[in-house]
């Protein structure tokens, strides 16, 4: 797709979101697509299917500091219309984002939603995925592996997989000082190697640093993703005006785009999930 006609907001359709300049106003735009069997299970609560939906898109959203505006739903009906509907209005509500309008189809076989959510930049430039730059300390929010176990079905994290918090009032926070930032939804090894080959530099993690739920099983706390934090760099002199943990440091550019504890990664291949 980076071959077909590109709009110079699409970043090379190498980063979370477009940006698009209108006047003197900057719009973040995002979409992101959902699929039954992929991304959720067949009896999963459509209340919980709906919420993730607008969920992840908001989270790509704070990766950029952005403040929603609204969004646009392609829903497939099926089992449970009510119930998603009712999930829907309550995360829309929550963070007071309306429904601009949409698309609603009949289709047979597994569903498949789609979400657009548009944002406004709290601050210019917007914050990419590519802009760590090397003698940058490397920060992530929250605490990772929640949704990991509570797709395994453990009640202290069941929350954190069916119905994640996007990150929005921390992005906005950090737009104004961070160097590179992205949410991590496909896991924060996988996402720190995008960093860093979007950056040209190489990220330097020690994985004893990472806040994760599960101690013992860490290794799979970095990779396993849905957690919707937010990874991002700040020059060494600025303290960070968020909740978050300094887990690396941005070194100039190896052969490896990620080292772990000291060692260099160079392949992305079983870093995280990939779809």
């Amino acid at each position: 797709m980076r071959k077909l006609p590109l709009h110079p907001g699409a970043r090379g359709l190498e980063d979370d979101c477009a940006i698009l300049e209108i006047g003197s106003e900057t719009l973040i735009l995002t979409h992101d697509s959902m699929a039954e069997g992929t991304h959720w299970l067949p009896d999963a609560d459509p209340y919980d299917i709906a919420w993730k939906l607008v969920a992840s898109n908001l989270s790509d959203l704070a990766s950029k500091g952005a403040e929603p505006i609204g969004v646009l739903l392609s829903h497939a009906l099926g089992r449970g219309d009510d119930r998603f509907v009712e999930g829907l209005h309550a995360i829309l509500a929550k963070y007071d984002v309306p429904l601009l309008g949409g698309d609603t189809i009949k289709a047979d076989g597994p569903r498949t939603l789609g979400l657009t959510a548009i944002g406004r930049a709290s601050h210019i430039p917007v914050p990419a995925r590519s802009w760590a730059r090397i003698g940058d300390n490397v920060y992530v929010t929250g605490t990772l592996g929640r949704a990991m176990l509570g797709f395994e079905g453990d009640p202290a994290h069941l929350e954190a997989y069916n119905r994640p918090v996007p990150r929005l009032s921390e992005g906005q926070a950090l737009a104004l000082h961070v160097g590179a930032m992205m949410d991590i939804s496909d896991g924060l090894l996988l996402d720190a190697f995008r960093m860093a080959t979007a950056s040209e530099v190489t990220l330097s993690i020690d994985s004893s640093k990472v806040p994760v739920a599960a101690p013992q099983r860490r290794s799979e706390c970095l990779r396993w993703g849905d957690d919707y934090e937010l990874l991002f760099t700040l020059p060494s002199e600025v303290s960070p005006p968020v909740n978050c943990t300094r887990i690396g440091s941005v070194e100039s550019q190896g052969f490896a785009p990620l080292m772990l504890d000291g060692n260099p990664i160079v392949n992305a291949e079983g870093l995280g999930y990939q779809h």
